[in-house]
């Protein structure tokens, strides 16, 4: 659903911008890539279910065991249909601080990857100089051109229909109990999709929100 809680200026800006970087062009020396994470709910079946035979649909128990939980980072290069997992313990900033070590080391050839994710805390600089130093990890956030969602607009991270990808497609409604058993399900949905080479078709540009939210982008910065 559509949350704007407020057109305001910021907002705009946000949203003009990250419409903005994907109406660039596929390139390889300037990549565009979304970033968002999913928190998955670890559940062990305490009894085996009964598979599908002929003639009898598959069953299993209501009751189940709670394991935990656990984040899936999820990125995807929309245009050229590369796609990007990593199962981890939670979504601490230094585990996304290696996450974006391997986006970044995906690229080694590109001029800057512009990478679009929302305004969580962690999503900072502050996470790759905690986790590689103040030179390496500065090194690495210059790789990135950093466009933040708006406030409210996560909608706009094509990242988010990654994770609708993935939840449909592998984890669905199965029970899964383990974090081991999750990044190897997850990495086999990793590889057909980079395989299949799955693209986003993302539709809404920046003059279809102009005419959606009836908002003039001139008007509004010269009323600041």
């Amino acid at each position: 659903m559509w949350c704007v809680a407020e057109l305001d200026q910021a907002y705009v800006g946000n949203l003009e911008d990250v419409l903005g970087t994907y109406e660039k062009p596929l390139s390889t020396e300037e990549p565009v890539v979304c970033v968002d994470e999913k928190s998955v709910s670890l559940h062990q079946e305490v009894r085996e279910p009964v598979p599908l035979q002929p003639g009898q649909v598959a069953r299993r128990d209501s009751e189940y065991q709670r394991c935990g939980t656990a984040n899936i980072f999820c990125g995807v290069e929309a245009k050229a249909g590369v796609h990007f997992t990593q199962v981890t313990p939670t979504r601490a900033a230094r585990e996304l601080a290696v996450f974006l070590k391997g986006v970044a080391d995906f690229y080694p050839q590109a001029k800057t990857i512009h990478l679009v994710m929302d305004n969580l805390n962690t999503h900072r600089r502050k996470a790759l100089v905690d986790r590689y130093g103040e030179e390496e990890g500065d090194a690495l956030w210059q790789r990135f051109t950093v466009h933040y969602t708006p406030k409210h607009g996560s909608w706009l991270n094509q990242a988010e229909i990654e994770i609708g990808l993935l939840t449909r497609q592998c984890l669905g409604k199965r029970r899964i109990g383990n974090i081991v058993r999750l990044s190897e399900e997850v990495l086999a949905w990793n590889q057909e999709a980079n395989r299949q080479r799955i693209p986003i078709q993302w539709k809404f540009d920046r003059a279809k929100a102009r005419k959606k939210f009836r908002y003039d982008p001139i008007i509004m910065r010269s009323e600041h």
